[in-house]
């Protein structure tokens, strides 16, 4: 099955609306204040509803409680939630939204405690480990460990330093669920670039 494309990091209503226009599967907002794609409900919710229908919209947090989580999802619609922090199994759990735990991939440890998520969770994100750093680093990772993550039948989405000049190959070796990008195709954090988001979709398309 060709992966569903993701394109995270959303702060302008034009990028979104080009991302919809190339066929994009799901916007990602960012709702962690120390990230530099930061983006307040209020203009998050602005740009949600100028997207049509049938595209997932996804709010990105970090060690928030799961009353805000809940407040903001209601607030701007959100389909999704994508937890980036140190949340527990049981927290996941008990949100009460459907939601995708991201893992930051160091070693093989890192595939071992996502065990505990299967069944509370709809997927399992892999993203770079970077100390501090809960996401968006725009470094990849060795895919093999992403390989092996698949053993928990948990649909995998795969991310960290993903652009359109390894996006082929790294389907081609992981045969990930999604892919998910951030910083590979823009001119600076939450700016996307146009040429870049097209050569993306061009590459996709062929996959």
């Amino acid at each position: 099955m060709k992966p569903r494309l993701k394109i995270c990091g959303i702060t302008r209503t034009e990028d979104a609306l080009l991302a919809v226009s190339l066929g994009v599967h799901a916007l990602g907002f960012i709702f962690y204040k120390k990230s530099p794609r930061y983006i307040s409900p209020e203009r998050a919710r602005e740009i949600i509803i100028e997207i049509p229908p049938f595209v997932q919209t996804v709010g990105v947090f970090v060690n928030e409680s799961r009353e805000k989580i809940r407040e903001i999802a209601s607030f701007c619609g959100l389909n999704l939630i994508q937890l980036h922090g140190d949340e527990s199994p049981l927290f996941c759990e008990k949100l009460g939204l459907a939601c995708i735990k991201a893992f930051r991939i160091k070693d093989e440890h890192s595939i071992e405690n996502m065990v505990a998520y299967k069944g509370k969770v709809r997927g399992f994100l892999v993203d770079t480990y970077k100390k501090d750093q809960p996401g968006g680093t725009g470094e990849s990772f060795n895919w093999e460990l992403a390989i092996k993550a698949k053993v928990y039948n948990v649909p995998i989405i795969l991310a960290g330093g993903l652009a359109p000049d390894n996006i082929k190959r790294a389907v081609d070796t992981v045969q990930p669920y999604a892919l998910d990008v951030n910083s590979g195709i823009e001119k600076t954090p939450g700016i996307k670039d146009k040429k870049l988001m097209e050569k993306l979709f061009a590459v996709w398309s062929k996959i």
